[in-house]
């Protein structure tokens, strides 16, 4: 019997080798900090920097067991194991630094490697609403603490004041967002008229783009069917609230696990003081780091660092090194995962 010939190329290899592209896009990008942090390796803690390869994969664990302990309430959703949680955590964490898409790159990812356990669409986009919710409000306590500290101790200089009122601020209008989505989704009438909307939002781009060839992109009924999906998923947790307990206490282990990072580096540099600026860094980078593409989130905290009064230079290196770290680590420890997940099983 004659053998099955394999197509050559299909959209899976055409996934794989556009996140190739990007990748070796993201590496060129940050080409500079990387010689720069080479430059300055010499200057840290060897054995300090090593502590942060099982840092970082508890990190990853931390993010699944959001997703995760949640899942696990839901009886019909097929059951994973925590090898599974590591590694569709660690291909997120690898997509949100090579797809350099402010996070809807890793929605969409996270959406194809959920469909397996039987999560919707609309189920995977709540629960990636629900991990940015928790790790802002973690972010917003942590950086009100961290506030304190330094106003008790006197270490923010007098002319950087006001940088306090600006952080407090740009998180309310985070805390503002995600109520507003809530508000929206907990009401059929409500996500329905949200629904209406997008469908001729996208009507709308489709007739301009084609120049009135093409009236629509995507089915009226699949977008009200994926809205409709989230209103329920977030009545559903409304209305089981004990679901969320594992959720939020993975929330606050995963949201710390992000300030170690830099902490682990600034020890490494011999300044482990910086502890309560890099927490107010992290919690403005954070903000950042939901709405815009990769990039801003290491230039706010280290502004922020340098308007609390840390030497340029140190809140540079720190940042720079800890980004070039993270994002090599990244790159080798998801990439072949990532290759596996998209490539699937193979045509017999």
């Amino acid at each position: 019997m004659a053998k099955k010939r394999r197509k050559w190329f299909s959209f899976r290899t055409a996934i794989s080798v556009l996140t190739l592209i990007l990748v070796v896009y993201v590496v060129y990008k940050n080409w500079p900090d990387i010689i720069e942090t080479l430059q300055h390796l010499h200057e840290a803690n060897g054995f300090v920097l090593m502590l942060l390869i099982p840092e970082q994969l508890f990190m990853y664990f931390a993010c699944g067991q959001i997703f995760f302990s949640y899942l696990r309430n839901k009886r019909d959703v097929k059951k994973f194991s925590s090898k599974e949680v590591l590694l569709i955590s660690t291909e997120l964490n690898f997509v949100n630094h090579a797809v350099p898409a402010g996070g809807i790159g890793g929605l969409a990812f996270l959406t194809y490697r959920l469909m397996p356990f039987k999560v919707s669409a609309g189920q995977a986009s709540f629960l990636y609403l629900f991990r940015y919710a928790i790790t802002t409000v973690v972010n917003y306590l942590q950086a009100l603490i961290a506030i304190l500290v330094l106003l008790v101790f006197d270490l923010i200089p007098s002319d950087a004041k006001w940088i306090i009122p600006v952080s407090l601020l740009m998180n309310m209008g985070v805390f503002f967002f995600l109520w507003f989505v809530i508000f929206i989704a907990s009401s059929v009438k409500r996500i329905e008229k949200f629904s209406s909307v997008i469908n001729k939002f996208l009507d709308f781009i489709a007739k301009s783009a084609t120049f009135g060839h093409k009236d629509k992109v995507l089915k009226h009924k699949n977008i009200d069917d994926y809205f409709m999906d989230i209103h329920q998923s977030v009545m559903i947790a409304k209305a089981n609230r004990r679901f969320l307990k594992k959720p939020i206490l993975w929330g606050l282990v995963y949201s710390f696990c992000e300030i170690a990072t830099y902490w682990i580096v600034a020890i490494s540099l011999g300044r482990p003081e910086l502890l309560p600026f890099i927490m107010v860094g992290e919690a403005i980078g954070s903000v950042f780091d939901g709405i815009v593409p990769y990039g801003l989130y290491e230039l706010g905290m280290a502004g922020v660092m340098i308007a609390l009064g840390v030497d340029f230079p140190t809140a540079t290196i720190i940042t720079v090194m800890t980004r070039v770290i993270t994002l090599l680590f990244t790159i080798a420890s998801g990439s072949y995962p990532y290759y596996e997940a998209i490539r699937g099983k193979e045509d017999e």
